[in-house]
């Protein structure tokens, strides 16, 4: 555990500085950040405005090392900040996450003007190693073996009023082969249910009204407590909290995905209707190869008894194309998964090879232009497939919540946005009445495209909630005090739209 005498709060900043996080790869990454946000905050920086683009006091790196050129590109970032160092008396440079905790001394030796690397294990630690490399004029290198406090402990800066990510585990005890997660993150570690409920219950009672359980194999939670049910006992335990409205999770693994889950979600009211289970292969000897401890079969079942259950549920996927020894046949079980499944939406990705996993050195690694164009046959499938699951939602009355910064061109259409409980995102006609992130409105779909749906019609009712109430609030208050003031306890993280960030690390 962290000692009170490393604690954040200890670090003197001499003046005002700021900070700016730059944050790669998956879900967990993110979370990370807003607790690196959280603690930096906490020792007297200020966020830098956005697009400072370097030119902030510290510069944080949170990096991702499950792609092929996650180094590549780290080392081509610091390379440009250089100067804008060498130019700025005091500037700080930090580098953490997976790729710090891959490749901790080389950092410093590849990019001496890196002041501060830690690792996936001991975030808390940054400000004090910011301090420590000030004082002492020399790079710190801090790399935990073992988590040193769960994330929960920590402050967090929350990007949303009304949404949050709730942490449920960390670490995974899969041996996926091409996943380097469980050297990097650790074996399973599970917070207790009732630490995972007051931490809701606070939430909500802040104005959150949405939450994101969140864990690298979320539903293999209880396996670290001794309880095979222990996750679809908290799915219905969040049932019973008066506030909460909507409940999400991710990301789960076929191999532990029970029917007492699937119970839980059809039974479970504010458990919403929506599914990211990966598939990653659709045939049985690559998903052997791969060691995903589930076949075709097995996955293709999960998604019939989930339809049973919950008939309007979005169940959404990640695919791996292009593992080695991956024939044509084993491409087409592939292309017959995703024609069973019908997925509303399915995140797709050509496999490179991970630095330091077993499928990096296996023979059979397919040339780029095999799976250059089984990638794009998967693509145009699956685009044919969410179009026509969409089309499905026309004519549907829908609740939405109202959603911040999803819809790009919300200003020159004149709509808002907004989630449906299955997820899918909704551009809508913006009502008369004022309309706030976090509330809800009901609306009518009259057209959908692959990747949104539309409601052009008049909004059919607006609910104010004390979520919006909670993004008023918050925005009075960064408009009346400087950027980068915490938003109070619990200091917690808030979720991109599910899943935002898919094919890293937290997606097994």
């Amino acid at each position: 555990m962290t000692s009170s005498s490393d604690r954040s709060p200890a670090v003197d900043v001499v003046s005002t500085r700021t900070y700016e996080i730059r944050t790669y790869g998956c879900q967990m990454n993110v979370h990370d950040s807003e607790r690196l946000a959280g603690l930096l905050e906490d020792a007297g920086y200020v966020r830098a405005p956005q697009g400072s683009d370097g030119d902030a006091d510290v510069v944080v790196f949170n990096t991702c090392a499950v792609r092929e050129n996650a180094d590549n590109k780290l080392y081509g970032n610091l390379g440009h900040l250089a100067p804008k160092k060498a130019s700025r008396p005091g500037m700080q440079i930090a580098v953490g996450g997976c790729l710090a905790q891959k490749d901790r001394d080389t950092i410093v030796k590849r990019a001496p003007w890196v002041d501060v690397v830690f690792g996936t294990h001991n975030i808390g630690k940054l400000p004090v190693l910011l301090e420590r490399a000030r004082v002492q004029e020399e790079a710190q290198v801090e790399i935990a073996e073992s988590l040193e406090a769960f994330p929960s402990t920590l402050p967090t800066r929350r990007e949303s009023a009304y949404a949050a990510w709730v942490s449920i585990s960390v670490g995974c005890n899969n041996t996926c082969t091409f996943c380097i997660v469980p050297a990097l993150r650790g074996k399973e570690k599970d917070r207790r249910p009732g630490d995972i409920l007051a931490e809701i219950e606070a939430l909500v009672a802040e104005g959150v009204s949405e939450i994101t359980l969140l864990g690298q194999n979320v539903n293999a939670y209880g396996s670290d407590i001794g309880d095979r049910e222990a996750f679809s006992k908290l799915l219905r335990a969040c049932g019973t909290i008066d506030g909460l409205e909507r409940v999400r999770f991710t990301s789960p693994h076929p191999r532990d995905f029970t029917d007492d889950v699937i119970a839980a979600m059809a039974e479970t009211p504010n458990v919403m209707p929506q599914l990211h289970m990966p598939l990653q292969s659709g045939s049985d000897p690559i998903l052997k190869a791969m060691r995903r401890s589930y076949r075709q079969e097995r996955f293709l079942g999960i998604i019939e008894k989930v339809r049973a259950a919950i008939p309007h549920a979005a169940i959404s996927t990640d695919i791996i194309v292009g593992f080695p020894g991956e024939t044509e046949e084993d491409f087409r079980q592939t292309l017959h998964v995703v024609r069973e499944a019908r997925f509303a939406q399915a995140f797709t990705f050509q496999y490179s090879k991970r630095p330091g996993t077993p499928a990096a050195e296996m023979d059979g690694q397919i040339p780029k232009p095999v799976v250059q164009e089984r990638y794009e046959r998967l693509v145009a499938l699956q685009e044919e497939i969410s179009w026509e699951e969409n089309k499905k939602q026309v004519g549907r009355t829908l609740e939405l919540m109202v959603a911040e910064g999803e819809g790009r061109k919300d200003d020159t259409t004149h709509r808002l946005s907004g989630r449906a409980p299955d997820n899918r995102l909704v551009h809508f006609t913006k009502p008369d009445q004022e309309v706030r992130p976090g509330d809800v409105v009901t609306v009518e779909i009259t057209y959908a495209a692959p990747h949104h749906l539309l409601a052009e019609g008049p909004v059919l009712d607006v609910r104010r909630t004390r979520a919006g109430d909670a993004w008023e609030k918050r925005t009075a208050e960064k408009a009346a005090k400087p950027a980068g003031v915490l938003l109070g306890l619990p200091k917690v993280g808030v979720p991109e739209p599910l899943p935002a960030v898919a094919g890293g690390c937290a997606v097994d």
